[in-house]
């Protein structure tokens, strides 16, 4: 071979190692694999899709019914307001505390499982509801059984979503928020009919017969192909791994394995990881937990304000109907709207301008309690609900990785029970103080405005902070120099090792 052959192949080794270094790509199977794991954005995913928004109408939507029996419970059990408001709010708030139970079941036995489970809890308790004869136990039966049941079934239905969908998120997530939509839309004149002729009793028993269908809809859940984040192998393939840690670390005592173990388990399943890590999550999770404050509570109290003020509790029944109906046709356009690219990066503060809406809003029922006030009111409360609701999922998607959602969707969905669970029945505890419901919304009003507010005011200065720091790094770039050096009949090939180009990436957040 001559001296100009070993230089050129010499030289194109060399410069294959640099075009690696400086332009790293997967090996082939690498590629094959990440592909495996691609979401299909359609396909099979629009029957998921279909299925999430019949089980968000059942789940989410479920507790703002319970306003059309509010009066016969008091009634039936001789309870003051703040006692009756803790039915739904019990079961508001379980729906979401059980995130991290939630998250576990979905580890080890996939979401399909999971949303079936939940929809045999929730439809059990309803049944068992009515047959109870103290308050008390409705609490449990109502509010923590069927909450359970209602978590179970709501957040393996919004995960899955995440894992088929990722090009088409905003406008996916905004199609099946509209479930809680055509809950309020449908739920509320079905429970006013099946209270009209079966009373609250019987009503209560066909309400949980209609729960099992969650496990019609968990059915058709099945995993994404080749998706191994969820089900029994990857529960199997934790144990095995677990039990060969401990068969490796038999010198250690076994309650610190134990211990080990369970902070291991906490920070997986609860997400305190991202909490502490991520400052975004951090700071829309406290406020997503303030706004749930006074984000429900009107939804709760609005049939009782107007029945207590002469309507017709068919008329009342109405106004949720009508809201629901405002949610359905505005939530998918609202999608595909803000699905668009320019909107990319600023989900959060439409999101944040729609939640300010909503929470001045609530000062319109106290202008009066007619049917004309009450309707503009539904109205606008509406709309502002329909872009909150349907950006919900997709900031939260936005500001933690998708590997780490559920974890993050089950912490979140803790603070925010803390806030639910409080919300109603301090609301009745103002209400028998007071003797006025319009205390009631100008609490809601000032409490959701100022969670906005925050929301607004703290993304936005973390986003001029992330650009000045941005603007500040700056990328050195080197050259690979080579140095050819003729030694009688060998030629040698001196690589002068230049470390490869290096960014350093200043991050505010962790996402």
């Amino acid at each position: 071979m001559s001296m100009a052959d070993r230089v050129g192949g010499a030289l194109d080794s060399y410069m294959e190692e640099v075009d690696d270094l400086q332009d790293p790509t997967p090996a082939p199977d690498q590629s094959r694999r990440h592909a495996q794991f691609e979401a299909p954005d359609g396909g099979w995913g629009w029957v998921v899709l279909g299925a999430t928004v019949l089980v968000l109408a059942l789940t989410l939507a479920f507790p703002s019914c319970l306003g059309i029996f509010y009066t016969d419970l008091q009634t039936a059990f001789h309870s003051s307001n703040s006692k009756t408001s803790w039915v739904p709010s019990i079961m508001t708030a379980v729906l979401h505390a059980g995130g991290p139970f939630c998250s576990v079941l979905v580890e080890h036995y996939g979401c399909r499982v999971t949303v079936m489970l939940g929809g045999v809890l929730s439809g059990l308790g309803m049944v068992a509801s009515s047959f109870t004869n103290t308050i008390g136990e409705l609490y449990i039966t109502a509010g923590i059984i069927t909450g359970l049941g209602f978590c179970f079934s709501f957040q393996p239905a919004v995960t899955i979503l995440g894992h088929y969908f990722v090009r088409q998120r905003a406008f996916v997530n905004a199609v099946s928020s509209t479930g809680t939509a055509i809950g309020l839309s449908t739920l509320p004149f079905l429970s006013h009919f099946l209270r009209s002729h079966l009373g609250w009793r019987g009503s209560f028993l066909v309400l949980g017969g209609l729960l099992l269908n969650c496990c019609v809809c968990g059915a058709v859940m099945r995993p994404v192909e080749g998706l191994q984040c969820s089900g029994p192998g990857r529960g199997k393939a934790k144990k095995e791994e677990s039990n060969s840690q401990l068969h490796r670390s038999k010198l250690r005592p076994r309650v610190m394995v134990a211990l080990r173990s369970l902070m291991a388990s906490m920070r997986r399943h609860m997400a305190f990881d991202v909490f502490s890590g991520n400052l975004r999550f951090r700071i829309y999770s406290v406020g997503i937990t303030w706004m749930m404050l006074g984000f429900v509570v009107p939804l709760v109290y609005l049939v009782p304000y107007a029945t207590a003020h002469g309507m017709d509790k068919s008329r009342a029944a109405l106004l949720l109907t009508i809201l629901g109906f405002v949610n359905i046709f505005v939530r998918p356009p609202a999608g595909l709207l803000f699905g668009r690219p320019w909107f990319h990066g600023r989900h959060v503060y439409v999101f944040s301008a729609a939640l300010l809406v909503n929470g001045l809003s609530n000062s319109i029922c106290c202008v009066a309690a007619s049917f004309p006030v009450l309707l503009t009111y539904v109205v606008v409360y509406g709309l502002s609900m329909s872009v909150v609701g349907s950006l919900l999922f997709t900031v939260l998607m936005s500001v933690v990785e998708m590997s780490r959602f559920p974890a993050a969707l089950g912490l979140l969905s803790i603070m925010e029970s803390i806030t639910l669970l409080l919300g109603p029945p301090l609301a009745g505890i103002l209400v028998d103080s007071t003797g006025q419901y319009t205390q009631v919304f100008y609490v809601c009003s000032a409490t959701v405005a100022s969670s906005a507010i925050f929301l607004m005011v703290s993304f936005c200065w973390l986003d001029t902070m992330e650009m000045r720091f941005s603007a500040a790094v700056r990328v050195p770039t080197h050259k690979p120099t080579i140095i050819l050096s003729d030694c009688q009949d060998s030629v040698v090939v001196q690589k002068v090792e230049v470390p490869p180009p290096t960014t350093e990436t200043v991050y505010v957040t962790v996402a």
